[in-house]
């Protein structure tokens, strides 16, 4: 996709001039029209996430038997093993359509047992809840909580970016994230050795919950698409080494809509690919604090006009969004 513009991450951390202002006002206008950007300059280690993509695809291929000793508990508890049948996603705007193809594995914060009371207050719901952790492949728990840090200090970053977009203190949203449970997931692809249904993607069309979400996906066949103002979709392929970033509904709330949480799914493979494109996509879905309160923000303001939304504590929200692209049985 030709319009999502690259954003050096770098300039903006390193600089403190005019080319800070330059990626802070393409933040802004990117966020506006598309929703969608690269981001390069990230400082994320290269080898840690070839590492993170080879362990998963080694989890992913084994015996089903075997991932569902670290299966999901509940529903609406995004830790662990979710296979294929389990979730449609363009159930989560109302839409009715066949389960997504995909397998996933997610975690989210690593609480220890004596963190203390917030953790474990009524509104944490299920937001951290204990991580499972298969015992095969070797080394899988270290990667993935190595990857969870770099995510952690990635998007701290970034949304100080954003409230520079915004005119703001670039640490407005700071003691809005710092317990933030934002849910890491290696998303698997697998071959289709058996056609889909009519209407079946490997992810239906949705916009994401939370604040951003942080992708690094491979490049076999059958990939990400947005939809663009015209109405169609396009194909979104980043730039080796970039990340994909794009807005979620939590920051287009934040927003009053003046940042878009753009339509998005991934596609099936061409039939005459169906075997042997296998993806893989690791994701970070960046959620704010359970108890940050989600409101208007000063700079998005329409003259006299109210709010597009009622504030809303993103723990509650997401709650709701996770329960709604569950496959009843």
């Amino acid at each position: 996709m030709s319009v999502v513009p690259v954003i050096d991450l770098s300039t903006f951390l390193d600089d403190s001039g005019a080319a800070r202002r330059e990626v802070a006002e393409l933040t802004d206008r990117t966020c506006r029209e598309i929703g969608f950007l690269f981001v390069t300059g990230h400082r994320v280690p290269q080898d840690l996430s070839q590492r993170l993509h080879a362990l998963s695809k080694d989890f992913f291929r084994r015996e089903a038997a075997e991932k569902m000793h670290v299966a999901q508990p509940a529903s609406d508890i995004i830790r662990g093993y979710i296979g294929q049948g389990k979730a449609a996603l363009a159930a989560t705007l109302g839409e009715t359509s066949p389960p997504d193809l995909k397998e996933t594995f997610s975690i989210g914060p690593e609480v220890p047992p004596d963190a203390g009371p917030y953790y474990a207050a009524p509104g944490s719901r299920n937001h951290f809840a204990p991580n499972l952790w298969p015992e095969a492949p070797e080394g899988w728990r270290d990667a993935f909580l190595e990857y969870w840090d770099e995510m952690g200090r990635l998007s701290a970053e970034l949304m100080r970016l954003f409230a520079c977009a915004h005119g703001l203190d670039e640490e407005h949203f700071t003691d809005s994230i710092d317990r933030h449970v934002s849910v890491l997931s290696a998303m698997y692809y697998p071959d289709q050795d058996v056609p889909p249904e009519t209407g079946q993607l490997r992810a239906g069309a949705h916009t994401d919950f939370g604040t951003m979400t942080v992708l690094k996906p491979d490049d076999a066949p059958g990939g990400l698409q947005v939809r663009t103002s015209q109405g169609g979709w396009a194909p979104v392929k980043a730039p080796p080494g970039a990340f994909i970033l794009n807005v979620g509904d939590m920051m287009a709330r934040w927003t009053n809509d003046r940042w878009v949480s753009t339509l998005h799914r991934v596609v099936n493979p061409p039939p005459d690919l169906a075997v042997g494109s296998e993806r893989l996509s690791i994701g970070f879905f960046h959620q704010p604090n359970y108890d940050a309160v989600v409101e208007c923000l000063s700079s998005c303001r329409r003259d006299d006009a109210a709010p597009k939304y009622p504030p809303v504590l993103a723990g509650d929200y997401l709650h709701a969004q996770f329960s709604s692209q569950v496959v009843k049985e």
